[in-house]
């Protein structure tokens, strides 16, 4: 239990840098970052020293603990200094959780007055969110077997650990293409005509797949055609496996099951909307496709930018951005949601069982790369797709218990365990934010959006009597 301890001090530590280079290159907001930097320094450097030695392992028990407390302990300090700057309590902790998890749901509004400190502050939350999640997507979900991570493991880490040497080198070449893809990205932000300032912020919420932006008009601020198919370029790049990056720049493998389908799901789906849109709403088909390009891209990579509010294209798109929010990105990417490599696995399954049928003597094997899906895999995915289902289930019946329409509750639960950010409707939609809500409300999304983050199993079985007692 020490090292669990002792790394939620590191976590405490590297925040708290954070906050001073914030400090720093922000002199408005100097006196709440550099206060924040002292006491989550200091919280850290006691929780360090205290529990520092020798730590022989990690029990598989306490890899649950540690995973989930490492956000928990990352979103309540991201709180601490917008709640020192002018936030409430509930507000700061939502605004924090949302960062962390690279949801981007905000309860935020007036951002282009908003102190450019307290922004950029928001966008380094979604970049250490989501490299946080590459890691702990890499490195840790698959032992855990949550929800059949454990065939991500094997079917792209494993012999990239080999290859690289250990898994250091490994972690080391995967923040590398993290970090590179980012600055790449502020660059080409930058040449189209962003300031320094909203290319550095918008470049970490793209790649991370977070959607914070730096106006309450999102991405739309930026009217400009070159910016957008960057975005949408840079989402897709944000949304594919970083260990498939890892393959092929040291294999030359580019074939990947998950990739495909992703841009195969994605291409089908900016068709279709862009056609319907052009012929029902009479945009012309390259304004058109840009919209839906953009739009549809945000949210099945679970980004969350818009450009326009998209609601009012009329039901059928809504029907669409509304259950396209539980697609995600690929496996072992910055984006949330079911991700792709379970939908492939759980259609493979569901063929399977449409065929025994006729012929319920048949033995049918469902394969993914090429590889037999074994039993406990499987279970996974039917587990994870179920605990899915209830937990969306039941933060949108609590949500309607506390008076929440229809619409806002079922689309807020979505948005939250999918770690999308916008929800439909006038309240949370595209053009809306949360901060109409009430606090127990916004209780309630903070974990949907943990929950979602965390894949659901890695924090419900700390709640099993067994889990402690096992501990």
């Amino acid at each position: 239990m020490n090292f669990v301890v002792f790394v939620n001090g590191l976590i405490l530590l590297f925040m708290a840098g954070l906050m001073l280079i914030d400090a720093v290159i922000f002199p408005a907001t100097a006196e709440v970052f550099g206060t924040s930097a002292l006491i989550i320094g200091m919280t850290g450097a006691a929780l360090t020293i205290t529990t520092r030695g020798e730590f022989t392992g990690l029990a598989r028990l306490q890899t649950f603990l540690l995973t989930s407390s490492v956000w928990l302990t990352a979103a309540l300090a991201g709180a601490l200094p917008l709640y020192l700057w002018s936030m409430s309590p509930v507000d700061a902790l939502f605004e924090a959780m949302s960062g962390v998890t690279t949801t981007g749901s905000t309860v935020m509004t007036g951002l282009d007055d908003t102190p450019r400190g307290v922004l950029m502050w928001r966008a380094m939350m979604q970049m250490l969110g989501g490299i946080g999640f590459i890691v702990v997507g890499i490195a840790l979900l698959p032992i855990l077997k949550v929800g059949g991570m454990q065939l991500f493991r094997t079917e792209s880490s494993d012999k990239n650990d080999k290859e690289l040497g250990n898994a250091a080198r490994f972690a080391f070449a995967t923040l590398s293409v993290y970090a590179g893809l980012m600055v790449l990205c502020a660059i080409i932000y930058r040449i189209g005509g962003m300031s320094v300032f909203n290319a550095a912020a918008h470049a970490m919420t793209t790649v991370s797949t977070a959607g914070f932006s730096t106006s309450d008009s999102s991405f739309g601020q930026f009217d400009s055609a070159f910016l957008q198919w960057t975005a949408v370029f840079f989402m897709i790049l944000g949304a594919l496996p970083f260990a498939w990056y890892i393959r092929v720049l040291y294999r030359g493998r580019l074939r990947s099951e998950q990739v495909l389908a992703l841009l195969w799901t994605l291409g089908a789906l900016i068709a279709c909307v862009t056609l319907w849109l052009s012929l029902t709403n009479g945009t012309p088909v390259l304004e058109a496709l840009r919209l839906v390009a953009f739009n549809v891209t945000s949210i099945v990579t679970t980004t969350g930018y818009a450009t326009t509010d998209y609601t009012l294209w009329g039901p059928f798109a809504v029907a669409v951005f509304f259950f396209i929010s539980a697609v995600g990105g690929c496996t072992g990417s910055t984006s949330g949601g079911a991700k792709v490599m379970r939908w492939i696995i759980l259609l493979r399954a569901a063929r399977a069982e449409i065929r025994k049928i006729p012929l319920p003597n048949a033995v049918s094997t469902i394969r993914y790369e090429g590889r037999k899906v074994e039993d406990d895999v499987m279970s996974g995915v039917i587990s994870y797709f179920t605990f899915f289902a209830l937990t969306f289930g039941g933060l949108a019946f609590t949500l309607g218990l506390l008076g929440l329409d229809f619409q806002t509750a079922v689309s807020g639960a979505l948005t939250a365990v999918a770690n999308v950010g916008p929800g439909i409707g006038p309240v949370i939609g595209p053009a809306g934010s949360f901060a109409p809500l009430g606090d127990a409300a916004k209780l309630v999304i903070v974990a949907g959006m943990f929950l979602g983050r965390l894949e659901m199993l890695t924090v419900l079985v700390l709640f099993s009597p067994v889990f402690w007692r096992e501990a």
